[in-house]
């Protein structure tokens, strides 16, 4: 990691890409952003979208391992779009940086004016998200922009699955990270729009409660909801990482969906 009073230049996938992330304000990512972007699997030509993409890291994990990904960063934070585009230029990411674009556009946005900006219908084979997830309850952080990517509103979830919706195309595979907290809204969100849900819960270690869980859903799919078996994140009694865990975190392997 290299530093600068206001920013650092974060390395992933043990060294195969960087992300130039703000100090102080906004939305850093870590591991959440890795575990996401190993949800999506394809061995042939994908466009994928990362909705409130941030700085960039899950769109630029995914591009990173596989190399006939397209990626979509679609961001509404001018600064992070700022910090997205100037990561996508460092000498590190070369060898995908022509194969990701940025969009500064909001996630609300619907019908006309979602197309208008860059968000067609029916356009993308993998949609990913890791949206806000602290309760607007919770306790407050004085930075705004990072209040914003972090705090919860209500109907948020209805709003971004909604996004999602429209521009995967049929048979497009919806993945988000989230807190355990939100199952029956993203169940609820899903409705209609996505089905074949798989909800893999994170635990820390085993015995403990899980703190994320991984949702996947494919667009138009009937297929009931399946609660896949826990993923234990760190080895007993220790802070290393378990193998398939630090293999997904590390862009070498792919969760893939059970059907």
């Amino acid at each position: 990691m290299t530093t600068t009073a206001t920013e650092t230049i974060d390395s992933f996938h043990r060294g195969q890409f960087q992300v130039i992330q703000p100090l102080g304000q906004g939305h850093r990512s870590g591991m959440d952003a890795m575990l996401l972007a190993s949800l999506v699997a394809s061995e042939k030509p994908c466009r994928v979208a990362d909705l409130g993409a941030g700085a960039g890291a899950a769109g630029m994990a995914v591009a990173s391992r596989l190399e006939l990904a397209e990626v979509l960063l679609v961001e509404r934070s001018a600064l992070m779009v700022q910090f997205a585009t100037r990561s996508l230029a460092l000498a590190a990411n070369d060898r995908f940086g022509n194969r990701i674009s940025v969009l500064e556009a909001d996630v609300a946005l619907t019908g006309r004016a979602r197309v208008a900006a860059g968000l067609a219908d029916d356009s993308f084979d993998h949609v990913i998200m890791n949206p806000p997830f602290n309760d607007a309850s919770d306790r407050k952080t004085p930075d705004a922009l990072k209040a914003e990517a972090h705090a919860m509103t209500d109907g948020l979830f209805d709003i971004w699955i909604k996004m999602a919706c429209a521009i995967a195309r049929p048979g497009g595979q919806l993945s988000l990270i989230a807190r355990p907290e939100s199952i029956a809204e993203i169940i609820s969100a899903c409705g209609r729009r996505f089905g074949g849900i798989e909800i893999t819960p994170l635990h820390p270690r085993t015995g403990e409660n899980a703190v994320r869980i991984l949702v996947t859903a494919i667009k138009q799919n009937r297929a009931r909801l399946t609660l896949r078996a826990p993923l234990i994140v760190h080895e007993e009694k220790t802070h290393k990482f378990a193998g398939v865990v630090d293999d997904m975190n590390n862009g070498r392997a792919a969760y893939h969906r059970n059907r």
